[in-house]
């Protein structure tokens, strides 16, 4: 899936799925989500490295998918989703979750329509594996985002941190 446009005249701008090479600058857009949220405490550069080698392998399978979006052939915004397969179900019930995770659009993107177009994509993409619902943890700033996609705050799923961040 690529979907291009043109905005302003010159700028082009894609949605498409991300490919094993796209992994540094997605490992880039990663640290940049992560740092922005509290104090970094592995260097940028070992993070980098490190991060990009995860995201390249887990590319390679079916189980995660990134959708980016790209301006002008950078990456500016990524959206991963990972497939959470179910125990199958004698009732007729779709058999997988999706858990939507690491959404980020660069600052200066924001407010353009990247969002709404990343989380679109990531929604097909769960409609044609038959996902029965799809989880995510958002932030203040995001709700509102979720919210004109359907989502909904539920009371019947809970959550215990096992290991607190540092």
């Amino acid at each position: 899936m690529t979907r291009s446009a043109s905005l302003n005249g010159s700028v082009h701008h894609a949605i498409r799925f991300a490919k094993p090479s796209d992994a540094d600058e997605l490992a880039q857009l990663r640290y940049a989500l992560r740092a922005s949220t509290g104090r970094a405490t592995e260097p940028e550069e070992d993070f980098i490295k490190r991060c990009a080698i995860w995201m390249r392998d887990h590319l390679k399978t079916d189980e995660w998918q990134c959708v980016v979006a790209e301006v002008n052939e950078q990456l500016v915004g990524a959206l991963w989703v990972q497939l959470v397969e179910k125990i199958p179900n004698p009732r007729a019930e779709a058999e997988h979750h999706a858990y939507i995770t690491n959404f980020y659009v660069q600052e200066d993107t924001r407010g353009t329509g990247i969002g709404s177009r990343l989380l679109r994509a990531a929604l097909d993409w769960c409609s044609e594996r038959d996902v029965h619902a799809v989880i995510l943890w958002p932030t203040e700033r995001s709700r509102s985002l979720y919210e004109r996609f359907g989502f909904a705050v539920r009371d019947d799923i809970m959550e215990l941190i096992v290991k607190s961040p540092q």
